[in-house]
């Protein structure tokens, strides 16, 4: 059954609700009152701190830490410099992806590297014969996530540390109630936000810190299901949601590209060889089938499907991981993964796989919604993303 992590005897006392979700084997809070509109209007307009300490944290050093961290990811690490993180995806042989991730350079052969699944065997077998020590830090490291437009501010009260000039994917060391902490300028929200990473035993003493100094700003304990909505805005992917780890999938459409995951970018192929570098050569020169796109649902349609039932729709109270049919006329062209209504930009957004010949902007589709078991078709227009990008996310100073 799941544990309590560092922060559980704080974030049970403010557990209103109760509702809890295992995450890697740890309680975490799904929502801390009854509905969750507090938490996500802490994150777009205040400080939210929330509790993601089980991610999988791996620590890598050694004279070929280095060596090792190229030759599993895509990206060319030997463009990072020390204190710098970086978001980045790992493939099997066949170039489809593994996991994602950050990488932080603490030293010049020294990385944490945080994943959504268990990696410390897929790392170590990349790494043998090599002059390298990958520890499993995940019981050792707890994690906060400070999100929010005053994050940067109650951060700059809160430690003894260099905040204001503290770049957009960059980390500093300072400390926070006398305790040794890493700040990142990173987060899973899309807006102005920082993680912290402290020692197991010490954790406790930052929340209580944190949540002293934000009283002025507004602080709030936030859960899953306010982060669930804040990163469908930001565009970010869930593993096993939007796309399925290549080590888990059952059939061949279950595995994905980096091309196919807008991870593009991500993929240096000029680099030296790394897993998959020869597949995701190829799937660059011949192009890959589909294309994981942003869509806008018709809310004006959605209201008209309803009120040939008599019914009045209800904007959806959270995020859906559902999967449904995404349309072109009669034929299937994808699916939506995640699905949520937007408080802020007050529109339903999607985050779809589809075809690649209908992954341009503007172009119309139709996504299922189901009304009193009746299946219906709206309109859904392919958008730019990420669908909210604000300027304070990246601006220094704070």
């Amino acid at each position: 059954m799941p544990v309590g992590t560092a922060f559980h005897d704080r974030t049970f006392a403010l557990c209103q609700s109760l509702n809890y979700r295992e995450w890697s084997g740890y309680y975490t809070v799904s929502v801390y009152e009854v509905h969750h509109d507090h938490e996500y209007n802490a994150i777009r307009n205040a400080a939210a701190l929330i509790d993601i300490t089980p991610l999988y944290k791996y620590l890598i050093s050694g004279k070929d830490a280095t060596k090792l961290v190229n030759r599993v990811i895509t990206r060319d690490i030997n463009k990072v410099a020390v204190g710098q993180v970086i978001y980045c995806c790992w493939c099997d042989e066949q170039g489809k992806v593994i996991d994602d991730g950050t990488i932080t350079r603490l030293e010049q052969n020294k990385y944490r590297w945080t994943a959504a699944d268990p990696s410390l065997r897929w790392f170590r077998q990349n790494g043998l014969n090599m002059d390298v020590r990958v520890d499993d830090i995940s019981e050792k490291v707890a994690a906060l996530a400070l999100q929010g437009p005053t994050s940067g501010k109650l951060l700059k009260a809160a430690a003894e540390a260099e905040i204001a000039n503290l770049k957009y994917f960059r980390m500093t060391q300072g400390k926070i109630a006398g305790v040794l902490v890493d700040i990142s300028r990173t987060g899973y929200t899309g807006d102005l936000g920082y993680e912290i990473w402290v020692s197991w035993d010490d954790a406790v003493k930052v929340w209580d810190a944190l949540m002293d100094v934000g009283k002025r700003f507004d602080i709030q304990a936030a859960g899953m299901l306010a982060l669930d909505v804040a990163r469908i805005e930001a565009g970010l992917l869930l593993i096993e949601v939007d796309y399925n780890s290549s080590k888990k999938a059952l059939i061949a459409s279950q595995k994905y590209s980096p091309y196919e995951l807008g991870f593009g970018k991500m993929v240096h192929l000029d680099k030296e060889n790394f897993v998959g570098r020869s597949a995701l050569a190829e799937a660059q020169k011949q192009g890959v089938p589909r294309q994981l796109v942003g869509v806008e649902i018709d809310w004006t349609e959605v209201e008209a499907r309803y009120e040939k039932f008599g019914l009045t729709p209800a904007a959806p109270t959270q995020a859906s991981r559902v999967h449904v049919p995404v349309y072109l006329g009669e034929k299937q062209v994808g699916k939506a993964t995640s699905t949520t209504w937007s408080p802020l930009l007050k529109k339903m957004i999607a985050l779809a796989s589809v075809d690649t010949e209908h992954s341009k902007i503007d172009t119309k589709l139709q996504m299922e919604i189901t009304i009193e078991a009746m299946r219906q078709r709206v309109t859904a227009r392919v958008v730019k993303m990420p669908f909210f990008s604000p300027a304070r996310k990246t601006s220094v100073p704070v």
